[in-house]
């Protein structure tokens, strides 16, 4: 798999980064429960463990957290499936922040304004969107949030920093 998605003829022809202008994905803007909120989402971030079979020497470090021999990809995704970056190869013990900043620093340009969505696993930055941390998200929350359309907060509500209270 990791040759196939590195190799040219599905790199070449299914690959891309976003255009820095393009417009709002139909999937954001035609939906309000996402509209205006990710209008400046470019897509998603992950990383998936791909099966290896390394050699005697480079089995530990192909070893992931669950214990499987795996070698680490990074791909991004947008709201229309098409593939914008795949950064393959990586030993299955590499953690998706280490593999997202070694992209950033490569050739993974992110256009000022926009971001990814991205999993607990990514750092905090600008370019990415992250779950809060130490926040428990249930499954019975999203069923329930899919009846109900996202309303922007009473501007009569003010928030106050736990820090300086």
């Amino acid at each position: 798999m990791l040759n196939f998605f590195s190799s040219p003829p599905f790199y070449n022809n299914y690959v891309q980064l976003p255009r820095e202008h393009a417009p709002v994905p139909d999937e954001i803007q035609d939906n309000p429960k996402f509209y205006p909120f990710f209008k400046d989402a470019l897509g998603a971030i992950d990383g998936t463990h791909f099966n290896c079979c390394p050699s005697a020497a480079d089995r530990e470090a192909a070893r992931d957290r669950k214990g499987n021999l795996t070698q680490n990809c990074l791909a991004i995704c947008g709201f229309d499936m098409t593939f914008y970056y795949v950064f393959s190869g990586w030993e299955g013990s590499t953690a998706d922040s280490t593999m997202f900043h070694d992209a950033r620093v490569t050739d993974l340009p992110v256009p000022a304004g926009k971001y990814y969505l991205a999993d607990a696993g990514f750092p905090k930055t600008t370019s990415l969107l992250i779950p809060f941390r130490g926040k428990r998200y249930h499954l019975r929350e999203w069923g329930i949030a899919g009846l109900l359309y996202v309303r922007p907060y009473p501007t009569t509500m003010t928030i106050t920093d736990p820090m300086t209270s």
